[in-house]
């Protein structure tokens, strides 16, 4: 199983990276975790316009699936002039209407149904192509989803957006590579339920037994290298930052 960061940054994109977007590879099959501000584009410098399998949206802020208003104009009208069978895409309750909405003048419009195959997130376990995957909310404002995704006896774990979240240290259980979000400072800023700092972030993957942990979603106005070290304080494994194009073989 194969990672590439496509995009790491929080909120909005930065001048080094887009948003969050990260590309999981095996036996041929390529699944898209969010497509936030930027990531199409940057997709492109790694894989071909068409050849995503499916996609995974964690939740529905801008910033995690944006771009696939911009996705859903390229495989409505290709440049061949022919049209994209609908690729499975897995969201929250309503992601359908929300994307549409976003991307429509009208509500006569085509619904975006044509290109995507829409299916609601829930808790739970399951399979997309070759991968076995089990997602779980976090605490985020709006429904989000973690993942963990594994495939021959390895694994990855992605937090999406979360506060301090106790079911997704179950869910990141000596999980191989743990893909997790800090977003705020330790010690800056203190809002319950919204996302993680580097030092939080460092506690939940120790107390999962998570083998190598990756900070991202950090925005350009975080210091990413503090976020890193106060992680690196509780967290006694590999860490670093998610940086664009990074690839990590799982």
């Amino acid at each position: 199983m194969k990672l590439t960061v496509v995009g790491c940054s929080g909120s909005f994109p930065s001048v080094g990276s887009a948003c969050s977007s990260y590309l999981v590879e095996a036996d041929g099959f390529r699944l898209l975790l969010d497509m936030g501000n930027g990531a199409l584009g940057e997709l492109q410098r790694h894989i071909g316009l068409y050849d995503l399998d499916a996609i995974f949206l964690s939740h529905l802020h801008a910033d995690h699936c944006i771009d696939m208003c911009g996705y859903f104009v390229a495989r409505y009208y290709r440049f061949d002039g022919g049209r994209c069978d609908a690729i499975p895409v897995y969201g929250p309750e309503g992601t359908e209407q929300r994307l549409t909405t976003a991307y429509a003048d009208t509500p006569s419009d085509k619904s975006m149904s044509e290109v995507f195959d829409f299916r609601t997130l829930e808790a739970g376990s399951f399979r997309i192509g070759p991968l076995s995957v089990r997602t779980e909310r976090v605490a985020h404002p709006v429904e989000t989803f973690a993942i963990r995704i594994e495939h021959s006896g390895r694994s990855l774990t992605y937090s999406g957006d979360t506060g301090v979240c106790d079911p997704l240290v179950e869910l990141a259980r000596d999980t191989d590579l743990f893909l997790c979000e800090a977003a705020y400072t330790y010690g800056k800023e203190d809002i319950a339920g919204l996302h993680l700092n580097g030092r939080e972030a460092g506690a939940h993957a120790a107390r999962a037994g998570a083998r190598r942990l990756v900070l991202t979603h950090i925005p350009p106005w975080t210091d990413a290298e503090r976020n890193l070290a106060d992680a690196r304080a509780v967290f006694q494994g590999p860490a670093e930052l998610a940086v664009p194009g990074a690839v990590y073989e799982i």
